[in-house]
């Protein structure tokens, strides 16, 4: 059972530790910066180097516990060593943003099927390998826990060159959903959160010129997002304020699917 805490509008992470996957960047280093000034312990996982500096980082600014951790979501044993080396620098692990992410854009007609699958790899299997990993450490700990997956505003709308993320990010949805069944006994909550284009480096590789032109046209906002935005919606799902939300996927899109 997800059990009720009364909710007071704190946002308080004081206590607990989270694994923030992409933590090294971009939404993810936003994400853990917010979980920190939360008061929570971060670990950063991620393939760049520069993990243990952003860990340093951020131990400085907030106070709080931090460890760097290189992790590669398509193999299986990084992941588990991940998960220890976890464990064995805070005793126990409470919430996972999962954020990896890998996009290359083709028309459907020209899209190797090879990219295809690595979209799948890492964007989805890959996601789902570590959310396995973290969701059975927290049936061991008998504590409940907070999942949150980044997802896409991609993973229910059709975007030109987008197939092979619009497919990784859409079987993201549904394991955020069966997971998220499963594991509510558990007191589990497993959510996505699905932005719009957001100004990262992934954003500026896929939108420039004039398809970033005409896509801002598109969003009532009038913009691209930044990665705090984001990041703040993160927070809340994992946060004991969401604590009756699960198996839900939060768009953060400035209103482009309105139409």
């Amino acid at each position: 059972m997800i059990k009720y805490e009364k909710v007071n509008g704190d946002f308080d992470l004081s206590g607990k530790s989270a694994i923030v996957i992409g933590g090294a960047g971009g939404i993810g280093e936003s994400t853990a910066r917010m979980y920190a000034k939360k008061g929570a312990n971060v670990a950063i996982a991620d393939t760049k180097n520069t993990v243990g500096s952003v860990a340093q980082s951020i131990a400085k600014d907030y106070g709080v516990q931090t460890v760097g951790v290189n992790v590669d979501v398509t193999n299986q044993q990084s992941v588990d060593d991940m998960v220890a080396t976890v464990v064995d620098s805070f005793g126990e692990i409470n919430i996972l943003a999962a954020m990896p992410g890998f996009v290359e854009l083709h028309r459907a007609t020209d899209m190797p099927i090879d990219i295809i699958e690595k979209h799948l790899n890492v964007n989805a299997v890959g996601v789902f390998r570590a959310c396995q990993a973290v969701a059975k450490q927290m049936i061991k700990q008998g504590k409940g826990g907070k999942i949150v997956c980044i997802t896409s505003q991609a993973d229910f709308i059709a975007i030109n060159k987008h197939v092979a993320y619009t497919m990784s990010k859409a079987s993201l949805v549904g394991m955020i959903k069966v997971c998220a069944l499963e594991w509510a006994e558990y007191g589990i909550n497993v959510n996505g959160v699905a932005p719009t284009v957001v100004n990262t480096y992934m954003g500026e590789k896929a939108w420039q010129g004039k398809v970033k032109d005409d896509m801002i046209a598109k969003i009532p906002a009038g913009r691209f997002a930044e990665t705090d935005e984001i990041a703040g919606a993160v927070l809340f799902m994992s946060s004991p304020e969401s604590n009756m939300i699960t198996g839900e996927d939060l768009v953060v899109d400035g209103g482009f699917t309105i139409y």
